[in-house]
């Protein structure tokens, strides 16, 4: 089988990398393709894999548009010389309509409910696969599973910590360190959205520093004030510094949601609110706010505290016992479609057998 998996987001190479590795030893062939946002490109060259890259994204309302046309025909030509059999992503527009076009099954997982792009692409779409927490009601063509997108990558069976990234880092192992993390708010789903401004970002940069290193991960440039804390490692080590970190704070959903699968406390300010980084809170993993003020106040109890900041293996061992290996049970879906669709529908609890 040929299977081409289309990206959006350097978070979209680990949600499908297992999931590629394993379609490729099983004798499938594997060809992702993508659009160029932060670490795409560099991620799937790291991981050795076949890709196609369709340029940078485009930030202007105007741009979005035209991108959606542009991106669109790449794909769908992409498509034409590749010949898949299948299409998955991460809700892509535009790998949806190219599977229409050439008359292919698009699988999408999605886990973040944004409407505006599921209207897109559900009527190009044969499965939507979710995490079981989202609340959104996506029709008969919706199959749950109970894990987040960060289990696909970060479960036990497929992560090792590695503490080298202490030397990467410049650090000594006994130095308590944090990371924070900003977002760019040029997705369509962040229209109106908001997350820290720019006095709180000095304000939590300089309370953590009083108390650690700090580090920033940040979509956009950062301020001369603020450059001095970016953090400088390869990006596919960014799950190492998340497992080591005493705390993440940030903007960003997928990096909350990351750093508590791995067991770090984790606080995630953004008005959009987002069901897994809520489902983590039930073992006090990810602390969720819409108030950027509440949230600063958060982060002051849990630094004085710094029993607070242990690693929290016996929560993130709770949660993984009440999830399935999202990977494994991905593989199955994809090689065994379409009779896999049918049986979960008929029996959900099949997904049991993937622990």
């Amino acid at each position: 089988m040929k299977i081409l998996i289309d990206i959006g987001h350097p978070a979209h190479v680990h949600l499908f990398r297992h999931l590629a590795q394993e379609l490729i030893k099983n004798n499938n062939e594997v060809l992702f393709t993508c659009r160029e946002k932060e670490f795409e490109v560099e991620l799937l060259d790291y991981f050795g894999f076949k890709f196609k890259t369709f340029g940078r994204k485009y930030k202007s309302s105007a741009g979005k548009a035209w991108g959606l046309l542009k991106f669109t025909l790449k794909e769908y030509l992409a498509g034409l010389q590749f010949k898949p059999d299948l299409f998955i992503s991460h809700g892509s527009i535009y790998a949806a309509f190219a599977a229409f076009l050439l008359k292919r099954p698009h699988i999408a997982l999605e886990d973040s409910g944004n409407m505006e792009q599921i209207r897109f692409y559900r009527p190009f779409t044969k499965a939507i696969i979710t995490p079981d927490v989202l609340p959104e009601d996506l029709g008969e063509k919706q199959i749950k599973y109970k894990a987040y997108h960060e289990i696909a990558y970060l479960h036990p069976n497929y992560y090792n910590p590695d503490d080298t990234i202490y030397d990467l880092l410049k650090i000594n192992k006994d130095e308590k360190y944090c990371i924070v993390r900003f977002v760019s708010w040029n997705a369509t789903h962040d229209e109106g959205q908001k997350g820290f401004s720019d006095d709180e970002k000095k304000h939590i940069v300089s309370l953590l520093s009083k108390k650690m290193r700090v580090f920033i991960s940040s979509e956009f440039e950062l301020t001369d004030e603020l450059k001095p804390y970016k953090i400088l490692m390869p990006p596919e080590r960014m799950h190492d510094a998340l497992y080591f970190a005493s705390i993440v704070v940030g903007e960003g959903a997928t990096m909350a949601s990351e750093a508590g699968v791995l067991g770090t406390t984790a606080v995630y300010v953004n008005t959009i609110r987002r069901s897994y980084c809520e489902d983590q809170e039930r073992f006090g993993l990810v602390y969720n706010f819409q108030d950027a003020k509440k949230a600063i106040a958060k982060i002051e109890a849990l630094i004085a505290n710094n029993a607070n900041l242990e690693k929290q293996e016996k929560s993130k061992k709770l949660l993984l016992e009440e999830k399935i290996d999202l990977t494994a049970f991905i593989v199955w879906f994809v090689e065994n479609w379409p009779e896999s669709f049918r049986i979960m529908k008929e029996d959900p609890g099949y997904q049991e057998r993937f622990r």
